[in-house]
């Protein structure tokens, strides 16, 4: 099935909008641009006086006034370059930030749906290199486009004014180079596109490297990521030299259409009967305005490269734009929150896909209490739970909070009263102050801080830091170790103080005596709340007040763990004597805690 390619135009059209934002600035820069522009007639037409006046008639007034109308010339040129130059690069890094900043917010509120089937890779390269080509086709293009569209045009007017044919002679050639020019377009779009997809395919394999580089390192594959790498790159190499070969080959080819018209003037203007109409000084003037036209005529033919460049990156960052947000039309705001929740008939399953992922689920889940979710890989857990914040959207049913449809809620309103601790643990490049308070900075307090890291066993190490909650963790919090970077999970949940809790396996990565103290800490959180747990190890969720067991997207069992282990041939009790069985072999080499359900 074939995309929708946008229309070139409408995509430049709205990229120009952005640069309309600043219209006042776009105004003086696009004055500059024609005042610079007509300068460069104004240089031409002084030939005429120059070499009539001074050389040819000895005029003492022409002598005295032309130099000093060549310094005015260039005064007024360089004052007006400055202006549009400067203008236009104020503009260009106004829209890049713009356009990073309207990017990164809507970033921010895509579905996870959206993450789930693009690369991250091609999400930065929007950031970095496509917003960097916008900038260039919306200013530097469009300063060649108006500059040296009124050099062009004022340099023809004052040929014609020297002499008509002459300039038609010349002029007989613009059909040719406006085909040509045409033809050179659609291939500078196809391969601009292409190069974005490489570049895109670049930042992904660097980030994926950088990200894996432990596993890269311990498992000996630097060949097999080398060799990957250097295929992406080389993709790319070969596109942009495409892209070289083109430009190559179309600005020498109108230079050569330029250079027969030129010839062809000289030509004509040598004939007899020609040359007799004009003097030394009109005939120079009009051979340096034509010699003149050689720069624009060579800058808008290559500004094309810039534009299809620019156009290709912002149907890419349009397309980013364009997407669709989470689904936020409920305006009704949760207020005393109790954390009872019902799962009414929950049917889910994605819209690329045919197969239901969850199918007619009923669940209550009373107000404080803990609910553990287990099954096999695939069993639909994961996306059970995932639907009560609504990081992805029910596709029949409905999930109510303390009665009310979550669909009816604003995101901000029921995603308040939910604090979350994930198997993977995410920690920012910031201090260990601003990571526990994430989210609550304005309103969380240094003794609030300090007693979510005490009860979340994290105090210990963060006292023997030098800087104290002000460490700075570095990247992903790469300073600290797995067990650490957990437990700031954990005081971050503890600190937001929220009414319904996920844990996602919130002590994997523990050794066995911090697991101990996290345990007495989790157990400490969770009272009073009503507690989902994503469970993978079953000896972290026998004490759940209810455990959910689930097979093929439908629940199968709930119970405590003693009647469910009591049940004979029963899903929970096959899972339990799979993950438990040889014990007393397993005690010899780990602990029962260490043996893990495959999720």
């Amino acid at each position: 099935m074939q995309e929708n390619k946008p229309d070139s135009m409408q995509t430049y059209k709205r990229l120009l909008s952005y640069v309309m934002q600043y219209w006042v600035v776009f105004l003086f820069a696009v004055v500059g641009m024609i005042v610079a522009a007509l300068t460069e007639t104004a240089f031409a037409a002084l030939m005429e006086p120059m070499l009539n006046g001074s050389f040819v008639d000895k005029d003492p007034d022409v002598i005295a006034w032309v130099p000093l109308a060549l310094i005015g010339i260039f005064v007024v040129r360089a004052a007006a370059s400055f202006v549009s130059g400067y203008g236009m690069s104020w503009i260009g890094r106004n829209l890049i930030l713009t356009v990073r900043n309207e990017m990164f917010s809507k970033m921010l509120v895509l579905p996870d749906t959206y993450f789930d089937q693009t690369e991250t890779g091609k999400v930065i390269s929007k950031f970095v290199y496509d917003a960097e080509q916008v900038a260039n086709a919306a200013t530097k293009s469009i300063t060649i486009l108006i500059r040296d569209t009124v050099t062009l045009i004022a340099l023809f007017g004052w040929m014609l004014y020297l002499n008509v044919i002459l300039t038609l002679t010349f002029i007989v050639v613009s059909p040719v180079i406006g085909v040509l020019i045409a033809i050179v377009s659609k291939r500078f779009r196809l391969i601009s596109r292409r190069i974005q997809n490489s570049m895109g395919d670049v930042s992904s394999i660097v980030d994926q490297s950088v990200r894996a580089q432990r596993v890269v390192k311990i498992f000996g594959g630097q060949s097999f990521e080398t060799d990957a790498f250097s295929n992406i790159n080389n993709q790319n190499r070969r596109q942009q030299l495409k892209l070289a070969i083109t430009t190559a080959l179309s600005v020498p080819i109108i230079q050569l259409i330029i250079a027969i018209a030129l010839a062809g003037v000289i030509y004509i203007a040598t004939m007899k009967g020609v040359i007799e109409d004009i003097d030394v000084g009109t005939f120079m003037s009009f051979f340096i305005a034509m010699m003149m036209l050689f720069a624009p005529m060579k800058r808008l033919t290559n500004v094309n490269v810039d534009i299809q460049k620019g156009i290709a990156a912002s149907v890419s960052i349009f397309e980013l734009l364009d997407q669709p947000t989470e689904k936020d039309s409920g305006q009704k705001q949760l207020s005393d929150v109790v954390g009872d929740i019902q799962y009414k008939n929950v049917s889910f399953q994605y819209e690329s896909s045919h197969r239901q992922i969850l199918s007619n689920i009923n669940l209550h889940i009373e107000p404080g209490k803990s609910v553990a979710f287990v099954g096999r890989s695939g069993s639909g857990k994961t996306t059970l739970v995932n639907l009560l914040p609504r990081l992805y959207e029910v596709s029949q049913g409905q999930i109510e909070v303390d009665g009310n449809n979550c669909r009816d809620l604003s995101l901000q309103s029921l995603r308040k009263h939910i604090a979350y601790v994930g198997q993977e643990t995410i920690i920012f490049s910031a201090t260990l102050k601003e990571n526990i308070a994430y989210g609550m900075m304005q309103q969380a307090c240094d003794e609030d801080i300090i007693k979510a890291a005490e009860a979340a066993h994290a105090i210990e190490f963060i006292n023997e830091l030098p800087d104290g909650l002000n460490t700075w963790v570095g990247e992903g919090g790469i300073q600290l170790s797995g067990g650490q970077r957990q437990r700031i999970a954990i005081a971050r949940a503890l600190l937001r103080n929220a009414p319904i809790l996920i844990l996602d396996e919130a002590t994997s990565a523990l050794d066995t005596e911090s697991e101990r103290h996290i345990q007495e800490a989790l157990e400490e959180l969770v009272k009073n709340r009503t507690t989902l747990v994503i469970a993978h190890r079953l000896s972290t969720i026998e004490n759940a007040d209810k455990i959910v067991v689930m097979d093929n997207g439908q629940i199968v069992e709930q119970g405590t763990h003693q009647e469910l282990i009591r049940l004979e041939n029963g899903h929970y009790a096959a899972l339990h004597q799979i993950q438990f069985k040889d014990t007393s072999a397993a005690d010899s080499q780990q602990t029962p805690q260490e043996h893990r359900l495959v999720d």
